[in-house]
């Protein structure tokens, strides 16, 4: 996630094109805002460490030189370093409920706004929100605020193992999906052991796709270069070993799964950092970027396919 200033330095810029270089089409600007724990019923706008609205325009529009489609994607991270699925009130606690809501509606305004002036394809009205996803009401209400700013396609971003229990995913134009799943436990690590696994998930979402209408893609979908993470993808601060074979076992078997579903449509991989490591570090760096690393000649590999 880029912090003010860094999307306008010129390895912001060189990041992105060689993005582009693997065959991407398109790419979720995922951007860091803060409140202060998750009990705060306040979403504020860090002038120390919050990317401007220039900073984001200038990446945006870059990206749509180079045609890539672009997902704007502000994302709420407490300042308490609790994760924002945490983010909850007591369902007595109406005006805590509201004060929180209303606040989170203006903040999705106003970078539904950018989205419509920078003509972003696509727009992330929230991510891993777990906490927060049974107030049907609210979030309808900030759905509408969007759709009244913005009139590209709305996502939302549910966190893998939630992702059923959500009653509004009708009312988006495409249901996202943290898609960590820990396909690696109870097999032999084979790509064969993998793939059973997938299609375990893949029976899951398109019964959510059966459910709501949408069309389901990967809002985020990766995993380290490091050994053990097929069995927790999400993970990222674990000590554990070098290891890019998992990592490029992981985008294979997620590409084979799903790449010719018709009820599935794409895959926003997590991460492809805005300044990039170099490409000698690529044989030692453990986490989730696949620069220079065997998951990234998959990734082209299948990015250069005729899409069907």
């Amino acid at each position: 996630m880029g912090r003010r200033g860094e999307y306008r330095e010129p390895y912001a810029v060189d990041s992105l094109k060689k993005l582009k270089d693997t065959g991407c089409a398109s790419i979720a600007f995922a951007f860091d805002t803060p409140q202060d724990t998750v009990l705060s019923t306040r979403v504020y706008f860090d002038y120390e460490m919050s990317p401007t609205d220039k900073d984001i325009c200038f990446i945006i529009d870059k990206a749509h030189e180079m045609g890539m489609e672009v997902c704007l994607k502000p994302v709420i991270n407490p300042r308490d370093g609790l994760w924002r699925a945490y983010i909850d009130f007591p369902d007595g606690a109406d005006h805590y409920w509201k004060a929180w809501f209303a606040s989170y509606r203006a903040y999705m305004r106003h970078y539904a706004e950018i989205a419509e002036e920078t003509g972003c394809e696509m727009y992330c009205i929230g991510c891993e929100m777990v906490g927060t996803q049974r107030k049907t009401a609210y979030w309808r209400e900030v759905i509408d605020v969007v759709r009244g700013v913005y009139h590209g396609i709305v996502t939302y971003n549910a966190n893998h193992g939630n992702e059923d229990g959500i009653d509004w995913l009708g009312d988006l134009d495409l249901i996202g999906i943290s898609g960590y799943y820990p396909v690696g436990r109870q097999t032999d690590g084979s790509v064969e052991g993998l793939m059973a696994n997938w299609q375990k998930v893949k029976e899951k979402l398109y019964g959510i796709h059966k459910r709501f209408g949408p069309n389901i893609y990967f809002a985020e979908i990766g995993c380290r270069s490091a050994k053990g993470c097929l069995d927790m993808p999400w993970d990222g601060a674990t000590e554990l070993p070098y290891d890019e074979d998992e990592q490029a076992k992981f985008y294979l078997t997620a590409l084979k799964a799903f790449w010719d579903e018709p009820w599935f449509s794409g895959y926003h991989w997590w991460d492809w950092s805005h300044k990039l490591y170099s490409i000698d570090e690529a044989k030692t760096d453990r986490s989730f970027g696949i620069y220079g690393k065997k998951a990234e000649a998959i990734l082209r590999e299948w990015y250069s396919k005729e899409v069907k």
